[in-house]
Formats: structure tokens, C-alpha cells, sequence
């Protein structure tokens, strides 16, 4: 009996190491694994997200203590992102693409690709699955983004959303999106290859009454906080 006990304890904890070593609780390092291309639907039911396990976003700011989620894949097109934001009010009345959907519920990634330059890639998506896609220089704080050109054909990002109700009532949003490595086209260390490695940051803002906030990494005084945030890893 006892060494059945501690069998079941060794296997527990292999698994365990085999999860960290994925996504290792704030280290500030995350492994992305590789995936083939799928379309998204807003629903996060594509077979591949089965291929890795969600990755807690801490809450850092604000009232509401909402659980929020996130999963990243990559191909050899683009960076594949999932969000799950559990939410009991939708604050989205913007409308329309390349609008300050900021000021409102959404969830955002910025990609910083080379650290040698301080410009980085920041998208952001509303529930009602409307996008934010920018360039951002960011040099001493001093920072402004900037809209992709020619934004059409494979440089196009593909993005859904849908807003989960449970017994009549809201209790979540999905936010699932496309990012190809065309889009990112100048910047350097793009497409990345197996063992390349971006720092990166993961974030939601959410607008129940007051702001409350959630990212991967913590920062000091906004989102734009490059030099905290964390590193990926494309495996």
C-alpha cells in the first residue's frame, strides 16, 4: 500500500515538472509550441489549442477579481492567441476598427521581437471582436503607435469573438485572433525559427464601474512597460 502511495506521489510530481517546464509559474518565460494553420472561430474550439494548457493571467489592478486565461500557438504563417475572460458586465459600445478600444473591456498582446529597437507589436481585441492592430516606438516613455500599411491580403490578421451567457446571463467572452509574421514585416528576428526568442507581455482591461487589470508580467506605470515583459520561446 505505501509503495503504491508513493508511486502515485512520483507520477504527480513528474507531471507537474513536465507542465512547468512549459510554462513555468513566474519565471517570466513561456514556451510557444508549434501548431499547423486552422481558422478561429471565437470559440476556442479548434483541436489544436488541445496541443497546450492554459496560462493564468494574474490580476493586478483595480475591483473586479475575474478569472482571466490566455493560450499561444505559432505556425509557420503567424502567432495564434486565446483568451478566456470571465466578466458578469460587457462595457464595448465602440464600433468600429482602430478606434481607443482601450478605454473599454478588451485583452491585448504586445510583441517586441528585437530588443536592440524599441518598437513593438501591440494588438488588441474588444468582445464584440473589433481590432487594434499597431506599431508602437516607444523611446523613454514617450510612445505613439502607428497603422499597419498596405493592410490587406495575407498581412491581414484574422479575429473572433463571442460573449458566453450562462443561464440568461453573461459570464464570459472569448477572444481568439491571428497574427501573421507578414504583418510584423520590417521588424527584425521575424518569422522566428525554433529556439528564437521575443519578450512579449499579455494583458486585459476590464470596465465594471471602475478599471481593473490583468497582465502576465507585472509593470510599473502602464501597459507600455517594455522592459518588464517576459520572454517567449518558439519551440
Amino acid at each position: 500500500m505505501m509503495k503504491t502511495f508513493k508511486l502515485l506521489l512520483l507520477l504527480v510530481a513528474v507531471c507537474f515538472h513536465l507542465q512547468a517546464a512549459d510554462h513555468p509559474a513566474d519565471s517570466g518565460i513561456l514556451k510557444i509550441k508549434k501548431t499547423i494553420d486552422f481558422e478561429v472561430s471565437g470559440k476556442g474550439d479548434a483541436k489544436n489549442w488541445e496541443q497546450t494548457s492554459f496560462i493564468n493571467l494574474p490580476y493586478r489592478k483595480g475591483i473586479q477579481h475575474y478569472s482571466s486565461q490566455f493560450k499561444i500557438l505559432y505556425s509557420d504563417k503567424g502567432i495564434y492567441c486565446l483568451y478566456v475572460s470571465e466578466d458578469s458586465i460587457i462595457t464595448s459600445t465602440i464600433k468600429e476598427d482602430f478606434a481607443d478600444i482601450y478605454n473599454e473591456d478588451v485583452v491585448e498582446v504586445f510583441f517586441w521581437p528585437n530588443e536592440a529597437s524599441k518598437i513593438y507589436f501591440e494588438y488588441e481585441l474588444s468582445p464584440y471582436n473589433y481590432e487594434l492592430p499597431i506599431l508602437v516606438p516607444n523611446y523613454e516613455g514617450k510612445f505613439l503607435g502607428w497603422r499597419p500599411w498596405h493592410y490587406e491580403g495575407d498581412r491581414l490578421t484574422k479575429h473572433a469573438a463571442s460573449i458566453i451567457k450562462k443561464d440568461g446571463k453573461t459570464s464570459s467572452w472569448i477572444a481568439e485572433f491571428f497574427i501573421p509574421f507578414k504583418l510584423l514585416a520590417p521588424l527584425q528576428n521575424v518569422p522566428p525559427e525554433k529556439g528564437t526568442t521575443w519578450r512579449a507581455n499579455f494583458y486585459r482591461i476590464d470596465y465594471d464601474n471602475k478599471t481593473s487589470q490583468w497582465s502576465w508580467m507585472p509593470t510599473r506605470k502602464n501597459f507600455h512597460d517594455y522592459e518588464r515583459f517576459g520572454t517567449i520561446i518558439f519551440d
